[in-house]
């Protein structure tokens, strides 16, 4: 329970809660099943926009599409629009979810989203599309920052690695539906060439009115409320969960382990942000630049290039690739789904430094397959899947270290920030190093790509083996000390477990 205490500050109250040591002591239960289905399936919305937009190019540029744009135009301009959007509204939702809440934000965001891909599919101009694929990803930016942050907040600690990454794996799932549902929609014996990609759209939109309907149902995080102010509200919301499970499992829970004291805040300012990821946890930011700037050319090295090597070195029709990178989105699922637990067993530190590693040196093995010229479509499509089985966990870890490893009341900005650089990483600096390489039909510079690509995974796993944060089984709480806390003179953002692994 909460004991509030008069503060230090007018205006400012102080309290003791045990709110988040209840809050871990949960075993799993459908409670937290309705939090995955109704937060983490937006993933997969996500990875069937990018694909579909990719795979369906060709079809939008052709004459009687109903829209006058050209390919370069959607793989290019519409890209980059996507990816500012993305970028955009990761920093923009991300300040507000940490200033308004969670639920507010995902569930504005995701309204975002349906709203700009509805608008898609009604495109009759090229500035048209343009205009709703940046608000596209301007949403789903935004859902980055307010679902990682809630989804954290609520899984118990047990747990919180492996559902964190198993949900940012599910993009690969979306990848793989909209894979397939390209190869349909441009199938003209099926649907008309003006009408198969307005539905793929259309697809998106009804997929997501499913999830607001879940999500409706999935509450504030409990964390955020008891900072600003709401502490009789976290306090009743859990009672009748704690209520549901004991009923679920049959028995009393156990009692919660210690409590914390915080001084209740309204909002953290911008420059309060800045200072703590970068003056307080110098190390950790390098640690977050380093994990996202590390996947992100890996996995541009690959996916930007792919359908031009499987065209112009195997000689695979270009309507049949979508085939391919269904294999290849599948085995990018299972990385996560199959390694997920070993980030909450074997270790945040072991794990995260391992599948980056692992999967730059894989990669640097690929590309020499490839120069020697051992490799046809499928051995290469296989040879990307064993790559992306260990890089695809990595990647996901990414978003899992963000999200954990700093102070809750930055907690979705931090998100915002590093998911931001990976994103325009990829988005703005991927095409231009990559695109050029592995359309070139030169196979020393399909090699490049793959060899830059690996470098900086591998790196990325190097710096990880020295400063990433033993997390696993930690309440977030004890990893990184929420601002608000009140703490004898130890430093603002200073934990026992900076000073141990950084």
């Amino acid at each position: 329970m909460s004991d509030t205490v008069r503060g230090p500050e007018p205006g400012r109250r102080t309290i003791t809660t045990s709110v988040p040591a209840r809050l871990d002591r949960l075993p799993w239960s459908r409670w937290h099943w309705m939090i995955v289905i109704g937060l983490g399936t937006v993933w997969i919305l996500d990875g069937l926009e990018v694909t579909v937009v990719g795979n369906i190019a060709s079809r939008l540029s052709e004459h009687g599409s109903g829209l006058a744009i050209t390919d370069a135009q959607v793989t290019g301009l519409g890209a980059a629009l996507y990816v500012g959007g993305a970028c955009a509204g990761a920093l923009f939702f991300g300040w507000l979810t940490d200033r308004f809440g969670r639920k507010k934000l995902f569930l504005v965001t995701l309204a975002v989203y349906l709203a700009a891909t509805a608008m898609t599919a009604l495109s009759f101009s090229a500035w048209w599309f343009f205009l709703f694929r940046f608000f596209t990803g301007f949403g789903i930016g935004g859902e980055y920052a307010a679902i990682n942050s809630a989804i954290d907040e609520l899984i118990p600690s047990k747990y919180r690695g492996r559902v964190d990454l198993i949900i940012n794996g599910s993009y690969w799932l979306g990848a793989m539906g909209g894979a397939l549902l390209s190869v349909l929609a441009l199938n003209t014996d099926i649907l008309p060439k003006d009408i198969g990609w307005r539905l793929t759209f259309a697809l998106g939109v009804v997929l997501g009115l499913v999830i607001l309907l879940v999500r409706r149902h999935v509450p504030e995080s409990p964390r955020w409320m008891f900072i600003h102010g709401k502490e009789e509200g976290a306090e009743r919301l859990l009672d009748d969960v704690e209520h549901t499970v004991e009923q679920e499992i049959g028995e009393p829970l156990p009692e919660p382990g210690s409590s914390i004291t915080i001084e209740q805040r309204e909002s953290v300012g911008f420059l309060e942000i800045a200072r703590t990821l970068f003056r307080s946890y110098p190390k950790r930011a390098v640690l977050g630049f380093s994990l996202f700037i590390g996947q992100a050319f890996l996995y541009n090295a690959i996916t930007f290039g792919f359908s031009s090597i499987l065209v112009k070195f195997f000689d695979v029709p270009s309507g049949t690739t979508g085939y391919f990178f269904a294999v290849i989105a599948f085995g990018n699922f299972l990385g996560p789904l199959l390694l997920g637990k070993l980030f909450d067993t074997v270790g945040r530190r072991k794990m995260i430094a391992g599948t980056y590693v692992l999967s730059g040196l894989l990669l640097f093995v690929t590309a020499w397959f490839f120069a020697q010229g051992w490799l046809n479509a499928t051995t290469m499509t296989a040879c990307w899947c064993v790559v992306l089985f260990f890089a695809s966990a990595g990647a996901s870890s990414a978003y899992l270290t963000v999200s954990e490893i700093f102070p809750m009341e930055t907690r979705a900005m931090a998100i915002a920030f590093f998911y931001a650089i990976g994103t325009a990483a990829g988005g703005i600096s991927g095409p231009l190093v990559f695109s050029a390489l592995t359309s070139s039909g030169v196979v020393g510079d399909a090699v490049l790509a793959f060899s830059v690509g690996a470098a900086l995974m591998t790196a990325a796993g190097v710096v990880a083996a020295f400063l990433a944060i033993d997390a696993e089984g930690k309440s977030l709480e004890d990893i990184a000390a929420p601002l608000s806390a009140r703490r004898a003179s130890a430093g603002e953002g200073t934990t026992t477990s900076e000073a141990t692994a950084t």
